[in-house]
């Protein structure tokens, strides 16, 4: 095998050798060449100081006698020095006795000589008679080339380098050819053997040692090379017969694999047949859970159609003169109506939990307001002896991202659970912010919750005991219900409770914040609650009041309040404020009671100015009614809490309805609401009543004969003239997947069956265009 030069190991040592001999080489020649510089600038000195001394005293005397003959010879004398180039003798009045001089050596390394000696060097010896040195007879100065030694030095020290320079190629040709000799040779011969060698050759190898190699490394390598050569033809051998042993066992294997194949057809068309049998089940189960959809659907347009009629047709009832009597019997009829709604829609969510149907929406809201609202609607739900408070916190934001129906619907489901079980007490519902996110709280002193039934009231049609179920009704849908929505969520639902001590349901919901909580207009004034220190009331009033800057303090119901003085009173307790005035004549009182128990008229004339405000109170109204007190530019009527003027819109309204039930239903409220309605059955006499007519507003049923609400909407969006018209849907079809059918048909909005008054006048107030009596006081 040949191998370069440069790659054998014998010339990459003594290339390795010789470079370290030539750096050190090269060192001790500089050093050498700079100890020979420094000797010969100082010979320099000396013998020009040594050729000065000599000429002294003849100089000396020729300058005392004044002998320009002799003078002159003497400087000729010293011109024969090679290093003298220029020589005067000046007298005492610096007039020159004698001087000659010749040109300098000229040669190419004269500028390196200059670089290192100089380029001429001056001499002036002062001269002087040896009895009077300190008489000077003149000066004799002489020009030095310093050329003349330069030269030598630069001689020897090219000698030097030079014989160093052939020492270290000399070493490294005599270590080359020993490297070869002792380490490349022996390595070359046994690669060339190895590369001579077959290692598929039954015959083993075995590798010489080279003469005199015997004990060093090369031998050693030789040995070990051997050793791993011999294992090598083992394995070799070994693997031979393996194969072979693999070969016979190839043949069996493809008999085995021909068995095998034949099997596996076999069992394929069994697979084949299992998959067309699960294909088939699958297309079943698709057909059944189609099915169930559509039996969802009609039965909430089933139900929800007469159940519209139904409480359409008791809520205009309710309206009407009725007695005592007549009018408590037309409202259980009503509230177990609307039970049967809520009902249906429990069984309805419940549905779209389990079909993965429910669809989550991320809109901005004010949960605040949401939860206000929401504990507003409930209140007719609590007892007389239950005190419902909203508590809300001032740090929490104005505006949250989530779906604020299905927040809506915690909420409701957490707070109508704690009213249903609680008799005397409190129910208080809490609203914080969280580090990622918030948290609704319902606690009640209701009956509580035992232990072993925590968990099993977030079952489907589950309660905590029969008894519950016979004491105070319920299906058991809503906490199940309300678990699934915050698990849809990615929140979660926790309660505690002891029996006989009430129970707390907390919702940690993470929405994320839009914007922080919103300034308020800061009142000024002196604000004294009496209410119990235990009471949700003052707990309310110490979170909010000192917040707006109200200088606030509470007293027990049983304080008197002679000679304390106030700008305003917030009380819970009517019977507290008798023989008020004696002591407060004209101080305003803001009383808070509970749903629909307001003060008989004489006895809220003798507390004006007096204002009545219902729990739940909250903080819009609480504030307003504060503004108003401490401003004094309110009074309100006495004997009675303010409350909304009902709304009147005087919007012309098309009504397409099938069902005449429904059809009367919508038309009352509608004209309740101040509108002017025309009623038409189907979707080929809305467009005949559109030709002959101009409306503000459609409210289009879905599913009627001859032409149905989405065909009617299509063929209206297809006429320029009617393409800003607002168009209703009005269905009894809860499911997610109608209100997007009605959206794609170009229906603005929805509303779905039974709707309520105030459901009406909320989509009056969105779509209707107000007049001068139009929608000032919508809801």
């Amino acid at each position: 095998m040949d191998i370069a030069l440069t790659h054998r190991l014998s010339f990459k040592q003594a290339s390795l050798t010789v470079l370290v001999a030539f750096i050190l080489g090269t060192l001790l020649s500089l050093i050498q060449v700079g100890v020979d510089y420094a000797s010969q600038d100082a010979s320099i000195n000396r013998e020009v100081r040594a050729l000065l001394d000599v000429s002294h005293n003849p100089a000396a005397r020729i300058a005392y006698n004044i002998d320009a003959e002799l003078a002159q010879e003497l400087v000729v004398g010293l011109l024969r020095s090679p290093a003298v180039i220029r020589a005067e003798i000046i007298d005492s009045a610096n007039v020159t006795l004698a001087g000659a001089s010749r040109p300098a050596a000229d040669s190419s390394l004269r500028g390196l000589s200059d670089f290192l000696f100089g380029h001429m060097r001056v001499y002036e010896e002062p001269l002087y008679i040896e009895h009077q040195p300190s008489e000077s007879l003149g000066v004799l100065r002489l020009d030095i080339d310093t050329f003349v030694f330069g030269n030598d030095f630069l001689r020897r020290a090219g000698m030097t380098l030079i014989s160093g320079f052939i020492r270290s190629l000399l070493l490294s040709l005599i270590l080359l050819v020993l490297f070869y000799g002792l380490l490349t040779k022996p390595l070359v011969s046994l690669i060339d053997v190895l590369s001579r060698h077959d290692p598929r050759s039954p015959t083993r190898l075995r590798l010489p040692c080279p003469p005199g190699h015997e004990r060093d490394e090369i031998g050693v390598l030789v040995e070990v090379t051997n050793r791993q050569l011999s294992h090598i033809s083992v394995e070799m051998e070994q693997r031979r017969e393996a194969e072979d042993r693999l070969t016979q066992y190839l043949a069996e294997l493809e008999n085995i694999v021909a068995a095998r194949t034949a099997e596996l057809k076999a069992a394929n068309a069994r697979l084949t047949l299992s998959n067309q049998e699960l294909d088939s089940a699958r297309q079943t189960a698709l057909n059944m859970a189609q099915a169930r959809a559509t039996f969802l659907a009609n039965m909430s347009h089933e139900i929800r159609t007469p159940l519209n009629g139904l409480l359409g047709m008791l809520g205009l009832a309710l309206d009407g003169p009725l007695n005592p009597e007549q009018r408590q019997q037309l409202s259980i009829a009503h509230d177990s109506g609307k039970v049967l709604v809520e009902l249906l829609n429990d069984v309805l969510d419940l549905s779209k939990f389990e079909s993965g149907q429910l669809q989550l929406e991320t809109i901005p809201f004010d949960l605040a307001t949401l939860v206000e609202d929401t504990a507003n609607l409930l209140s007719q739900n609590a007892a007389p002896a239950v005190e419902l408070t909203c508590l809300i916190s001032p740090q929490l934001p104005a505006q949250l991202a989530g779906d604020p129906t299905r927040v809506r619907q915690i909420v409701s489901n957490l707070l109508s659970n704690a009213l249903k079980f609680t008799r005397l007490g409190r129910v208080d519902v809490r609203v914080e912010a969280q580090a990622d996110g918030v948290c609704i709280s319902v606690r009640d002193t209701g009956i509580g919750i035992a232990e072993d039934a925590l968990q099993r009231i977030f079952q489907p049609f589950t309660q905590a005991d029969a008894g519950i179920t016979r004491q105070f009704g319920g299906t058991g849908l809503g906490l199940a219900l309300t678990r699934k929505l915050c698990e849809a969520m990615n929140g979660k639902l926790t309660v505690s409770s002891k029996p006989g001590l009430g129970s707390e349901f907390s919702a940690l919901l993470p929405l994320p914040s839009l914007a922080p909580a919103a300034p308020v207009e800061p009142l000024r004034g002196r604000v004294i609650a009496q209410c119990p220190a235990s009471s949700g009331l003052a707990e309310l009033l110490q979170s909010w009041l000192p917040h707006w800057g109200l200088d606030y303090r509470r007293l027990d119901i049983d304080a008197s309040l002679a000679g304390v003085e106030l700008d305003s009173l917030i009380s819970d307790c009517p019977d507290c404020l008798v023989g008020l005035r004696r002591h407060l004549p004209d101080i305003p009182v803001l009383l808070v009671t509970a749903y629909g128990s307001f003060l008989e008229a004489d006895m809220a004339k003798r507390l004006a100015p007096l204002r009545q405000l219902a729990r739940p109170l909250g903080r819009a109204t609480l504030h307003q009614a504060l503004r108003q007190a401490l401003t004094r530019q309110a009074n309100p009527a006495p004997g009675a809490a303010h409350s909304e003027q009902p709304e009147h819109y005087s919007t012309r309204v098309l009504l397409v309805e099938d069902n005449p039930v429904n059809q009367l239903v919508a038309k009352g409220l509608l004209q309740k609401l101040g509108c002017q309605v025309r009623s038409v059955a189907n979707g080929e006499e809305a467009l005949a009543a559109l030709q002959q007519e101009a409306f503000e507003l459609v409210l289009m049923d879905c599913n009627m004969p001859l032409m149905d609400g989405y065909e009617a909407t299509r063929r209206i969006r297809e006429n320029p003239r009617w393409a800003g018209l607002p168009i209703i849907a009005l269905t009894a079809n809860a499911l997610p997947e109608e209100r997007e059918r009605c959206r794609l048909a170009g229906m603005d909005d929805y509303l779905a069956k039974p709707f309520h008054r105030d459901e009406m006048a909320a989509v009056l107030e969105r779509w209707s265009q107000a007049n001068g009596n139009g929608n000032g006081n919508g809801a």
